[in-house]
């Protein structure tokens, strides 16, 4: 009797790449007191994430949230900007990295066209920044700078956002074909004809304007900006445990309420279906955007040279 044949795979060999870490620790852990502070610390590369400070990232928030010491929590970014966005251009890029997961989502490497950034993304980005926004204690992010595009997820999962008068907040992808960013909040953090101008044109949105719409609580000078979330952290860190929990829950509950997670759900299948068009007319998932590319054209869209 012969034996039934054996199904081909329908996994890929995962690719081999060089990856360059500058650093080993691309994320510090201090703590003040009550208050814990959770630095993005690749200045070089202007805090742009790649999945190693993702990873710590999570590490740091879970060590915050299990010590039941810390009542407040602030996140922020070591030099010139708090984020450049995800990382698309350092040699510490390591989209094809496995790494110890942290939700039910499988291994990405091995998979193969659009499912491996689907399955990628499911995990560092929208599946982590979904568990950071619902961290029980208040959350504090320090802005200054860039907060482009995977950096507004960032500040997006906080409770509150205190901005540097130099700080702006920018998602150029649309120049990739792309529907912003995974963690899509675009249209709960900003009035929607807004919402679009911001995606459509990429327009740089200063701190001001982001505050006069009700995406930043507060604008001070950036001398100021370290001791001004100091304060508003230690005030929090005197409020009931409890309490500050229950109304971040409310809050967040009022937004899925609105349709805040199923509009993410959405999106972020439109996100994929960009990618996988991306791959399908230029072989490349970003239309053949790079970081610095997109650095020039965001630079010569703001008029500097």
């Amino acid at each position: 009797m012969t034996a039934a044949p054996k199904p081909a795979s329908d996994l890929a060999e995962p690719k081999v790449v060089s990856i360059e870490y500058e650093t080993e620790t691309p994320v510090r852990y201090e703590q003040e007191g009550p208050v814990a502070h959770i630095i993005m610390d690749r200045p070089r590369y202007n805090n742009a994430q790649n999945s190693q400070m993702t990873y710590a990232l999570d590490d740091a928030f879970r060590r915050a949230t299990d010590d039941d010491d810390i009542r407040v929590i602030i996140l922020r970014g070591e030099g010139k900007h708090f984020s450049a966005g995800h990382d698309i251009g350092t040699p510490g890029r390591d989209l094809h990295k496995s790494f110890d997961r942290r939700l039910l989502v499988a291994d990405h490497v091995n998979k193969p066209g659009a499912e491996l950034l689907y399955t990628r993304e499911q995990e560092v980005y929208l599946g982590m920044c979904r568990r950071w926004r619902d961290i029980p204690k208040p959350t504090i992010a320090a802005v200054q700078g860039a907060c482009i595009a995977g950096g507004l997820m960032l500040a997006w999962i906080c409770d509150l956002i205190i901005a540097s008068d130099d700080a702006f907040f920018q998602d150029p992808v649309g120049r990739m074909g792309i529907p912003g960013v995974e963690y899509f909040a675009h249209a709960f953090e900003l009035p929607p004809r807004i919402a679009k101008g911001f995606l459509l044109l990429g327009d740089r949105l200063p701190a001001q304007r982001a505050c006069d719409y009700g995406m930043v609580n507060r604008v001070v000078p950036r001398a100021d900006l370290l001791e001004t979330t100091r304060a508003v952290a230690a005030e929090l860190a005197t409020r009931p445990r409890l309490g500050n929990w229950l109304i971040k829950q409310a809050i967040n509950h009022v937004e899925d309420v609105r349709g805040k997670r199923t509009a993410m759900d959405a999106v972020f299948h439109m996100h994929h279906f960009a990618h996988a068009q991306n791959d399908l007319t230029s072989s490349h998932a970003l239309g053949g955007l790079d970081a610095k590319s997109m650095a020039a054209a965001n630079k010569t869209q703001a008029g500097q040279s």
